[in-house]
């Protein structure tokens, strides 16, 4: 799964993902890509999830490009321990996303029905709403 190699600080603060992206809501490297409808933290598990089932939809076809990537590392605390005595572990990875990235994007010799199935597989292992946009058309 995806996870920095090393961080500047190891325990962040949350950072939010209300409002729309700055960056990052334009089509770079592909012809069709997967946009994200709400804001949310997706984690590491649950970007590899996607690039599994779309990889497989593609059989080898095409190429996948991840534009997210989990910088945010999330702490927790384990069960049964009482309030107080600072902050938790290092749980867990997540990608801050807002409303309007790209998160996905597949190019190469791929026709478009296929591409738009492999983006519909993959768009259901995401926790947010998402719609499949072609290249010009991100608005």
């Amino acid at each position: 799964m995806l996870q920095p190699k090393q961080t500047k600080y190891r325990k962040p603060f949350r950072q939010d993902y209300t409002g729309k992206a700055k960056r990052g809501t334009k089509i770079s490297f592909g012809e069709y890509g997967l946009q994200a409808k709400e804001g949310a933290w997706i984690t590491s598990r649950q970007i590899e999830a996607t690039r599994i089932a779309i990889t497989r939809s593609l059989d080898r076809q095409g190429e996948l490009h991840i534009r997210i990537f989990p910088h945010l590392a999330r702490t927790k605390k384990p069960l049964e321990v009482r309030m107080g005595k600072g902050k938790g572990s290092v749980d867990h990875y997540v990608a801050v996303v807002k409303e309007k990235m790209i998160l996905f994007e597949l190019g190469g010799n791929i026709t478009e029905p296929s591409a738009l199935e492999a983006l519909r597989l993959g768009m259901h292992k995401l926790p947010i709403k998402c719609k499949i946009v072609k290249k010009g058309e991100e608005n």
